[in-house]
């Protein structure tokens, strides 16, 4: 297994969303403060909200550092998706969503979203992200034509295979984006100044952080 800490040192956010630092912020502390278990999901169902813990438990499970719903990722991800996505984001989001939990409960032989365990969920998160780079090439190609699509109020409609790698793809992404900006990897896996300190200019990471990027916080 990869060490984590090495991971997280190169994983940045390419999702495309532009977040004013106050308000992701904001979004960061009442995940930290909400308990666990007990927060009301804003924009996913209470049935979505189990596969979408165990979804980003698959991606970022459990090592030497915690997994992706111990650091409440999954309470940034609905809050994130509610109040931060623009409306066609959180369309795209809901269809993709919706196409991939009914593959995952076609490939099962369930009726609901809810009964979907991790074993269900990882053979068709592996399957939508298993795809040739040249293929994801196209497949986002077709998914801006989508959207752009839709923007002129034109109608569109995707295929489900690439309905399923977007939703993949943009879970994974706000996965390691809401891991990244989570209080615990801020301050014990990354390295974390509470205050400035001293500027130096010529020294890599290596020498200055032991390898370790710095905290977004």
């Amino acid at each position: 297994m990869m060490d984590r800490r090495k991971a997280l040192k190169n994983m940045g956010m390419a999702l495309g969303y532009t977040v004013a630092t106050p308000t992701l912020l904001s979004l960061v502390q009442s995940c930290k403060t909400e308990p666990v278990l007990t927060w009301t999901p804003e924009f996913f169902t209470k049935e979505q909200v189990s596969a979408i813990t165990q979804l980003i438990d698959i991606i970022l499970p459990k090592t030497d550092t915690p997994s992706a719903s111990e650091v409440q990722v999954d309470t940034f991800i609905d809050r994130f998706a509610n109040q931060v996505m623009k409306k066609e984001q959180q369309d795209f989001f809901k269809m993709s969503m919706s196409k991939f939990m009914d593959k995952a409960l076609t490939a099962s032989g369930k009726e609901k979203v809810a009964d979907l365990n991790a074993e269900d969920l990882e053979t068709i998160l592996g399957g939508a992200l298993k795809i040739a780079k040249e293929d994801q090439i196209i497949y986002k190609e077709t998914i801006n034509s989508y959207n752009e699509a839709i923007a002129e109020g034109n109608e569109s409609n995707l295929d489900d295979k690439i309905a399923h790698f977007a939703f993949a793809d943009n879970l994974r992404g706000l996965t390691i984006w809401g891991y990244k900006t989570s209080e615990y990897v801020g301050e014990e896996v990354l390295a974390y100044l509470p205050l400035p300190g001293e500027y130096i200019g010529c020294a890599d990471t290596q020498e200055l952080t032991g390898g370790k990027a710095w905290s977004l916080k």
